[in-house]
């Protein structure tokens, strides 16, 4: 995986490092190839730049912003406050990515981050966060496949063994992940590293 990305100018950097420390707050931890202890969101935070690296090295100051910024403050939100329904789930979702959106364009504008950010980029990383114009609007589209890309290569093989998803279930999902990245993302999701478990599901979910 590339580890090259256009470096931010410093107002954009200290936007991103304000990001890092409110992801810094999440009171999740996870553990890093090392097996150091971090926060959740810090952690997936620092995951999706390198995937964007891979995806996208010239990705724009907004796309590393709003990329870094996908779940802000998502542990304000658990799962558990909505229904437990397909509609609950989507609900929920709506709701991650409107309250973010609104949350790191507040952050954006911190006296801290000199000089200010121009309130159209302000605007730019928001409606990146929410996704707005998925398909037609090729900065949201990078950022959908490297949410996805994430996934696979980091959640997958925790997901598939919750309690209560069935084969049948997990397949379903990997085919909707699938039809939501585009042909880059989808190269580089095929040329993952994945458990032997992993491999089966997406070969049947692909129809391999």
């Amino acid at each position: 995986m590339s580890s090259s990305i256009l470096p931010l100018p410093v107002n954009y950097d200290t936007a991103l490092k304000l990001i890092d420390e409110a992801h810094a707050k999440d009171p999740r931890t996870a553990e890093d190839k090392s097996g150091n202890a971090l926060p959740f969101e810090l952690d997936y935070a620092q995951k999706m730049t390198r995937w964007l690296a891979a995806r996208c090295p010239e990705a724009s100051p907004a796309l590393q912003l709003a990329c870094r910024a996908q779940h802000f403050r998502r542990w304000e939100i658990p799962r558990s406050s909505y229904p437990l329904t397909r509609p609950g789930y989507l609900t929920w979702r709506a709701k991650l990515k409107s309250q973010a959106a609104t949350q790191v364009a507040t952050l954006l504008t911190s006296p801290a981050i000199e000089p200010a950010l121009d309130q159209a980029v302000i605007e730019r990383v928001a409606a990146l966060v929410r996704k707005e114009n998925l398909k037609d609007d090729e900065e949201t589209q990078v950022l959908e496949d490297v949410a996805c890309l994430v996934f696979l290569d980091d959640q997958f093989d925790d997901f598939e063994k919750r309690e209560g998803i069935d084969e049948e279930k997990v397949v379903g999902i990997l085919k909707k992940t699938w039809v939501k990245m585009s042909p880059q993302g989808q190269a580089l999701a095929l040329q993952l590293d994945l458990s032997e478990r992993a491999k089966v599901l997406i070969e049947k979910a692909l129809g391999v």
